[in-house]
């Protein structure tokens, strides 16, 4: 691979979800020199494909960021960070308010105020969103504001293929683009916004890119990682021989959609009496224990109790259309639907203001580990957390000091050890570390993970998504296994019960291993 020209800026930012653009927007509000590097376009993220809304508490007669905080905990099963979950609640309404003055086209009710939805395990209504593609609505004003900034260069297919460290700071990062190897050079940060690891699953919610790059990155650079064994499984995505797993979204469920089995009777309450509206966790496991009860029958999420045809398919136009293309009108017909991995609660650890354990290195986004989320993310609070760690992580970026980074005395090598058998991971992790676990399914596939073949690869975007691949899929697996109890979205069979006296605590992963930390009782 060629060397190109090295490139300097004030702050680099590899990718191009909510997180990242808001990020960029910042700080280059601030002064800022910043690029944005994605490799794919700046249009393709998981935010982009996120339907439901953001959460947060902004009608005060009825809800409070009090309510809005304890709801949190509860999804998070034990293991959220009190601190960053009070942020979040405190400070969604304002980031929603932002994106509102900035031209989000969020759906108004009759008195022309923000319409607000409840979703699972949500206490109050306080969903704000853009009919069922809220995440479009966001990514794509976002980026006619960061694409028109005079302080902001956008990148495009340019994947990163390791970050630059020196002396225990973050620097910059070697982007593979056009063939070419590029540095580019940070005076004040470098942030990851690389979104989640849906691809290590054989079904999933997520778009193409959901890779892990981030976590390979920060891992190979020095940082720490956390909560990998939270995978999130969506209950709810169409299940159809020959259609893409997709996300049917919460917020029908907090409409009145139900979930019945082919003889049409509801079956939820039997797991959890808040039925359809039981955290994610609690109802995908309904959902998969149903199916495994009846291998022949399926399970089908009805919209029709929500209201007439034309009513539910104009309150859903995205999923309706999309439904469309396979023969399916959600207004009349039940809509087939079983889990996918959808969102990764662990990742990058990353403090109060985004800032990872690495100096000068931020993570914000679905890559990064706040801790709001804990063994379970409440529904619609990645929006929220996207919003709040990025206009958080820009004012602290904000206070550091430029420098001018020398270049680094040394280039990564021009090719990888990666898998080429990505389908054959895939199936591997959803069998094994899916939504149920145990022992020694584990254990097995840790062994086949370690014999899937490596070759020697052209530095590429699909090489260094293979390498971030098998790297994500190992740690999964390996923190699943550790895990010896059942919490939030991690089940295993072998312990099913929960166990607060040994297991609240989370696990720390560096290159060189893991450890425990205690998780202090929320207050």
């Amino acid at each position: 691979m060629n060397r190109a020209g090295a490139r300097s800026c004030d702050v680099l930012i590899i990718g191009s979800g909510a997180a990242g653009l808001l990020l960029a927007l910042r700080c280059a509000s601030g002064g800022n020199a910043v690029l944005l590097a994605t490799k794919g376009t700046v249009e393709e993220s998981n935010t982009a494909w996120a339907q439901g809304g953001v959460a947060a508490a902004l009608d005060l007669e009825d809800d409070s960021a009090a309510e809005h905080l304890s709801d949190t905990l509860a999804a998070g099963a034990g293991l959220s960070a009190q601190r960053a979950a009070a942020i979040v609640a405190a400070e969604a309404p304002q980031r929603v308010d932002e994106l509102h003055r900035l031209g989000v086209a969020f759906d108004l009710d009759v008195r022309g105020r923000l319409e607000l939805m409840r979703e699972a395990a949500h206490s109050r209504a306080r969903v704000a969103h853009a009919a069922d593609a809220t995440g479009r609505a966001i990514t794509s004003t976002l980026i006619a504001r960061v694409t028109r900034h005079p302080n902001v260069s956008v990148l495009q297919r340019a994947s990163a293929a390791a970050l630059v460290v020196r002396d225990g700071r973050c620097e910059g990062a070697w982007l593979a683009a056009d063939g070419a190897l590029r540095r580019v050079m940070a005076g004040r940060a470098v942030a990851l916004a690389t979104g989640g690891v849906g691809r290590v699953f054989m079904r999933t919610t997520n778009p193409a890119g959901a890779t892990g790059d981030g976590l390979q990155l920060a891992l190979a650079a020095g940082a720490q990682l956390a909560d990998l064994e939270f995978v999130q499984f969506h209950p709810t995505a169409l299940a159809l021989e020959g259609a893409p797993a997709l996300l049917i979204s919460e917020a029908a469920r907090g409409d009145g959609a139900t979930l019945i089995d082919s003889r049409g009777r509801r079956f939820c309450f039997a797991e959890d009496a808040r039925g359809e509206l039981a955290p994610r966790d609690i109802v995908a496991r309904a959902i998969w224990h149903q199916l495994q009860r009846e291998p022949s029958d399926n399970v089908f999420l009805d919209l029709r109790p929500i209201g007439r045809p034309p009513a539910v398919r104009a309150r859903f136009p995205n999923i309706a259309a999309a439904c469309a293309r396979f023969g399916l009108d959600i207004g009349t017909t039940p809509v087939p639907v079983s889990p996918a991995a959808h969102y990764l609660m662990g990742g990058v650890v990353a403090d109060l203001w985004g800032r990872s354990t690495l100096a000068s290195l931020y993570a914000v986004g679905e890559c990064a580990c706040s801790g709001l989320h804990g063994a379970n993310r409440l529904a619609s609070n990645s929006l929220a957390e996207c919003l709040v760690f990025a206009s958080r992580a820009a004012e602290d970026i904000e206070g550091m000091h430029r420098i001018s980074p020398a270049p680094p005395p040394d280039r990564p090598d021009d090719r990888v050890q990666a898998i080429e058998q990505v389908a054959e991971l895939a199936r591997l992790m959803w069998n094994a570390a899916g939504i149920e676990r145990n022992g020694p399914t584990l254990k097995q596939a840790l062994a086949q993970l370690e014999s899937i073949p490596r070759l020697t690869q052209p530095l590429s975007r699909e090489s260094i998504e293979r390498r971030a691949l098998v790297c994500a899929a190992a740690l999964i697996a390996r923190a699943a296994l550790l895990r010896e109890e059942s919490r939030g979205s991690h089940y295993r069979t072998d312990f099913p019960e929960r166990d607060d006296v040994h297991w609240r605590k989370r696990i720390l992963w560096t290159a060189s291993g893991y450890t425990l930390e205690p998780v202090a009782v929320p207050a």
